[in-house]
């Protein structure tokens, strides 16, 4: 007599009864939360993405950065997180030290509402990220109309330099 395929499966179940069916999708699940939770706990190092054009000056700082607004000092260019404000001849040429068009971007990200109230004293901090070419009194520019768009914290981002 011939048995069909379903048959012999149970024939081999009835068997063998001691053989434990595994749910493989829950032991799944576990392991994907596991490694989420590891890989999101990683990272213990904060660092700030420093686009390529701009090449920072070394430090023995200690500190870590904390999120402020961002403006970049290229070899050519101003900007304001990752928007263009003005380029660096534009703010060379201008007389005094106040450049307007970044000091509109500042008045601007100054204005955003905050969230939570222990994040108001960060929202008056700058970090100014320039390449350790540009003239100093392109930085005095940037540091005078920081400070004129009402931004009191002024810090420089550095590229931390270890001792051997």
């Amino acid at each position: 007599m011939k048995t069909t395929p379903l048959q012999r499966r149970n024939e081999r179940r009835n068997r063998n009864p001691s053989m434990v069916d595994m749910n493989l999708v829950s032991l799944i699940d576990v392991f994907t939360i596991l490694i989420f939770f590891l890989l999101s706990n990683v990272g213990g190092v904060e660092t700030l993405a420093s686009p390529r054009a701009v090449k920072l000056p070394e430090s023995m700082a200690n500190k870590t950065p904390k999120e402020t607004v961002m403006v970049v000092i290229t070899g050519t260019e101003i900007l304001v997180g990752s928007r263009v404000v003005s380029s660096v001849a534009d703010a060379l040429a201008v007389d005094g030290d106040l450049i307007q068009p970044l000091k509109a971007e500042l008045d601007l990200q100054a204005s955003r509402q905050v969230i939570r109230k222990e994040n108001e004293a960060d929202s008056k901090r700058l970090t100014i990220m320039g390449d350790k070419d540009i003239p100093y009194r392109l930085l005095r520019k940037v540091m005078f109309t920081g400070a004129r768009a009402n931004f009191s914290d002024v810090s420089f981002a550095v590229r931390q330099r270890f001792e051997p």
